[in-house]
């Protein structure tokens, strides 16, 4: 059985944004700029203030992310302290350099040093006022709502039972009745009293008032508004590329939904699955039913077994944990990549400590902005992790590849840059790559083609219109069309609207039900993950094509390809120096994003997926 991977690499997005905001700043007091700000700006000014920005940014960084680190790998009073300690002193900074930034908003500049300006306002993940005690505040939030998810266990069965023990019986358990107690006692957790009597819903308020009022003072209308203008497109225009993008992919989506409504209406019954409504959430496999793979043995095509399960391959074969990431580090090795540093190996957190509470989504770090870049993982060893390692150590490659930029430039193309790079290569982990690296002794024929394309569609297309509301949700919120009273209402209505899901049982305001992901507590922007889900695709189909591949677009793995290493690498190494379409063309000569690919990747599937629905009922 496939098991879900999204749910545990996600917080690669969670360091380098932390990453990001820390960069932004430095742990000593600003020097004076030295520069009369009464008087009409110039060039210099503005280059003079961004040598100090960027002065900044190689100090704070390392400073910051070192303690980021040991929080994430030991939660203790203290290492939380620390944390919130060094976020505001970010934050305040950050928010110091936005404002400063302002003065050159109407200054005629060069296209890098305007790139830069903009890049400085753009800075912080959630901005705070200027005034005192502000910065401070919103940290602590911060740090406390991060702290009440890592460590949020739940009572079943008479035992303490921790989160990634839950997501993993989310995925093996076929008994609704249980399932629903497990879903509905993780939801729990956000509206239960912290120590200090606060709940992370009034926290989450409380965030969205202050961040607002920061968002504002750097001339965004509100924080989504501020979000969307990192994509290199005015915010209005952004939020409609995302809609293109998405009914690009959504007749596919659709054609799935049905099917899989069908078989779990066989498994369970009309009265637990109508065939007339959104699927009951707690039902597909995930936590989130945000990846439906660990259904695969209900949904899949008949006589499609593949012949092999990746997990007891890697078992059988005397699979560990740190062999695992050496087969992931082996896969760039192929393309032309370097190995991996000494300092990896021995900083890197691989397996979960027995000892402490640590932070076990997995996650990539860049710790200096140079060569100590790290994976911090709770890893098992299952197809599951297999990819995600594929996944995080293609951060680590474009890390590592930008670091000659400069400071403010030392990031992704856009943020689904950075998410679709380890994805594109985890699409090479075909029958093929498994046969190279001695797994496989032979590959599954063309007829076992169909119930490959369902285990990576219920993977990836179920997480589509996931990945797209849970920043839908944020910009209402953010925008004040969502309040308190209405925040879960409104989460299950784009659930319900984009997903076709229900909760199993009814949910009124009192809950919290976003609090229940990780992203919502984390403010990690989610949209990234959707347009990695496009660009994947879109990367895959011109790297298949730089290697001379000619089948079927899903049979193609870029193991060994020297050329699309070196192509690939010279789209990495532009980090964000240029605009995104800029980069995408570097490496498959279109500016556009698009999801055609997907469609390509996927075509044999929707014709099985047609033929299967025609006499069914679909939507919801």
């Amino acid at each position: 059985m496939r098991k879900a991977k999204i749910l545990r690499r996600a917080g690669a997005a969670a360091a380098i944004s932390a990453l990001a905001l820390a960069a932004a700043c430095s742990p000593e007091p600003a020097e004076p700029s030295g520069t009369d700000e009464t008087a009409a700006p110039t060039v210099e000014d503005a280059k003079e203030f961004i040598a100090r920005v960027e002065d900044w940014y190689r100090d704070f960084g390392e400073y910051s992310a070192r303690i980021q680190w040991v929080n994430a790998t030991y939660i203790t009073y203290d290492t939380d302290w620390l944390s919130s300690r060094v976020a505001a002193e970010g934050t305040e900074m950050g928010v110091k350099f936005a404002n400063e930034a302002k003065r050159f908003n109407d200054l005629d500049l060069p296209a890098e040093m305007r790139r830069k300006i903009e890049f400085i306002k753009l800075g912080l993940n959630l901005p705070a006022p200027e005034k005192p005690g502000a910065a401070k505040e919103l940290a602590d939030i911060n740090t406390r709502m991060g702290s009440t998810y890592a460590t949020g266990k739940i009572e079943l069965d008479g035992e303490t039972v921790a989160r990634v023990d839950l997501e993993e019986m989310m995925g093996t358990v076929r008994d609704p009745d249980k399932l629903e107690e497990i879903w509905v006692k993780w939801r729990e957790i956000p509206v239960a009293e912290n120590d200090d009597g606060t709940t992370m819903k009034e926290d989450y308020a409380r965030m969205a008032e202050i961040a607002n009022e920061g968002a504002r003072e750097l001339g965004f209308e509100d924080v989504g508004a501020m979000w969307r203008a990192r994509y290199d497109l005015p915010p209005a225009e952004f939020a409609a590329e995302t809609d293109r993008l998405w009914e690009q992919v959504k007749p596919l989506y659709d054609q799935l939904h049905c099917h899989v409504r069908a078989k779990l209406n066989e498994q369970y019954g009309d009265d637990v699955v109508p065939l007339d409504e959104p699927i009951r959430a707690d039902l597909l496999g995930n936590m989130w039913a945000q990846s439906w793979a660990n259904i695969y043995d209900l949904v899949a095509p008949a006589d499609a077994d593949p012949g092999y399960d990746l997990t007891e391959l890697l078992k059988s074969n005397g699979y560990d944990a740190k062999k695992m990431v050496e087969t992931g580090e082996g896969f760039f090795s192929s393309l032309g990549f370097e190995p991996l540093p000494e300092t990896f190996w021995a900083r890197s957190q691989i397996t979960k400590p027995r000892d402490r509470e640590v932070v076990c989504h997995a996650s990539a770090w860049d710790l200096d902005s140079q060569d100590d870049i790290r994976i911090k993982m709770c890893t098992k060893v299952n197809s599951d992790d297999f990819q995600t390692i594929h996944h995080e150590l293609g951060h680590n490659y474009y890390q590592r590849a930008y670091k000659d930029q400069p400071p403010l430039f030392q990031n992704g193309a856009n943020g689904g840059f950075h998410e679709a790079i380890g994805d594109m290569v985890a699409l090479s982990i075909t029958p093929d790559y498994l046969k190279q690296i001695g797994l496989l002794d032979e590959e599954p024929d063309a007829s076992k083609d169909i119930g490959l394309l369902m285990a990576q569609a219920l993977e990836k297309i179920s997480f589509m219109p996931f990945g797209l509301l849970m920043d839908k949700w944020r910009w209402e919120v953010f925008d004040g069309e969502l309040t308190p009273e209405t925040y879960n209402d409104g989460w299950w209505r784009l659930r319900e609207q984009y997903q076709g899901v229900r909760p199993p049982v009814a949910r009124d305001a009192h809950y919290f039900d976003p609090g229940g992901k990780y992203h919502i507590p984390g403010n990690v922007s989610y949209t990234r993950y959707f347009i990695a889900h496009i660009l994947q695709f879109q990367f895959h189909k011109a790297a298949c094509e730089q290697a001379g591949w000619t089948g079927p677009l899903h049979r193609c793995s870029i193991y060994g390809s020297k050329e699309v290493g070196e192509n690939f690498n010279a789209m990495l190494e532009m980090g964000a120096s240029k605009p995104w379409p800029e980069a995408l063309e570097a490496f498959t000569g279109t500016r556009e994003m698009d999801g055609e690919a997907v469609v390509e990747y996927f075509a044999p599937l929707m014709e099985w997926l047609e033929e299967q629905n025609k006499d069914r009922t679909c939507g919801w």
